[in-house]
């Protein structure tokens, strides 16, 4: 090949590189400006095209043709479902995952495809103007293309990005989990994710902890040497599968605590030696689950389901304000005991006991 061949290949190699890239931000325009039209978002959009395209698929599936993660998906499905776009089951050959389809019937839903028409219709007209050889090549093309852009989209959020890495588990055939976090953390958020099908999925920024998962124990371990919150960050999100029950433990104290466990099967969860901020949103409860906060903390709220009773054992003191459900407490003293109109020993409930002192500390329902 000549010199001024070989340049003009590389020329032209340039610009279809240049063009596969701009084609594909403006198919992220198009969904965003198609979005606008009825009042979505443009990854709910896609969500949708993505089932209108493939069927039936689970959500983990979904969740990774769109790079996301299954936390993120997670919140995304449950939009979706409110507003009766989508539907999920459990897979009947697998419960551990959760299949996601288009609701049938739903007015919204018939607003999407129209918006696609137009362009379907630019497309097969311009396609029109090619030989069926040259068609052939072009769904060859773009087929690979797909392929390798699946790829770099697993690549992408499976590779560790400067010191944000991400950690997970298979699920195998465990029947219960624990998660231990210790020695002293900047932020720990926990999550349960319907939507995942690994045991757990762990993403750190700042310092990366030691992380060990062996017999449905999943440890997060920070160095044990002296560390000063806001000097050193450790923030750890961590994403728990309900396909199993949990206990969870977090030690060593902490800066802020947030765990958003609607979903699931919670068997215990245990805060030891303080920390500045706890916000707990428990789950439905199965049995009587204990809930028990030891060390000193700024600030404490739980949430639970309507219906659901708790008991509560205050060991320590509340110098601001106590509040229980639609109850008021102020300078609440130690050794107080209260609970819930209905509650009783043998009915699903919660059995919380906060040791050492607080500034406020809001148990409620709703």
């Amino acid at each position: 090949m000549s010199s001024s061949s070989q340049n003009k290949q590389t020329e032209v190699l340039g610009e279809l590189v240049h063009e596969l890239r701009q084609c594909y931000g403006l198919g992220a325009s198009f969904f965003r400006a198609a979005a606008a039209r009825i009042e979505m978002t443009d990854t709910d959009m896609q969500v949708l095209d993505i089932l209108e395209s493939t069927g039936d698929a689970s959500a983990g599936q979904i969740a990774d043709l769109m790079g996301l993660t299954t936390g993120t998906f997670t919140g995304i499905l449950n939009r979706l479902e409110k507003a009766e776009l989508v539907q999920r089951e459990r897979d009947p050959n697998d419960g551990r995952r959760v299949i996601v389809r288009l609701a049938m019937g739903s007015d919204d839903r018939h607003k999407v495809g129209p918006l696609f028409d137009s362009i379907g219709k630019a497309w097969r007209e311009m396609a029109s103007h090619y030989d069926q050889e040259q068609m052939a090549l072009l769904l060859e093309f773009l087929q690979r293309s797909n392929t390798v852009s699946r790829k770099e989209i697993v690549r992408l959020r499976e590779a560790p990005l400067g010191e944000r890495e991400i950690f997970s588990a298979p699920l195998a055939e465990l029947s219960s989990a624990r998660l231990v976090v210790s020695s002293g953390i900047s932020r720990l958020t926990v999550r349960a994710d319907e939507a995942m099908a690994e045991l757990y999925q762990a993403r750190f920024e700042g310092q990366v902890p030691s992380v060990v998962a062996k017999e449905g124990g999943v440890t997060i371990r920070y160095p044990r040497r002296l560390w000063v919150p806001g000097r050193e960050q450790r923030v750890a999100e961590v994403n728990l599968s309900v396909a199993i029950p949990w206990r969870i433990v977090i030690q060593g104290g902490a800066s802020e605590i947030e765990a958003r466990l609607l979903g699931l099967n919670l068997a215990g969860l245990e805060v030891k030696a303080g920390a500045s901020m706890i916000r707990l949103e428990l789950p439905t409860p199965s049995g009587t689950v204990p809930i028990r906060i030891s060390g000193g903390v700024s600030g404490i709220t739980i949430w639970r389901p309507a219906g659901v009773a708790a008991r509560v054992h205050l060991k320590g003191w509340i110098s601001s304000a106590l509040v229980f459900d639609d109850q008021t407490f102020r300078d609440v003293g130690n050794d107080v005991r209260l609970q819930s109109p209905g509650y009783q020993v043998t009915t699903p409930c919660y059995d919380i006991e906060v040791a050492g002192s607080a500034n406020d500390v809001t148990i409620t329902s709703g």
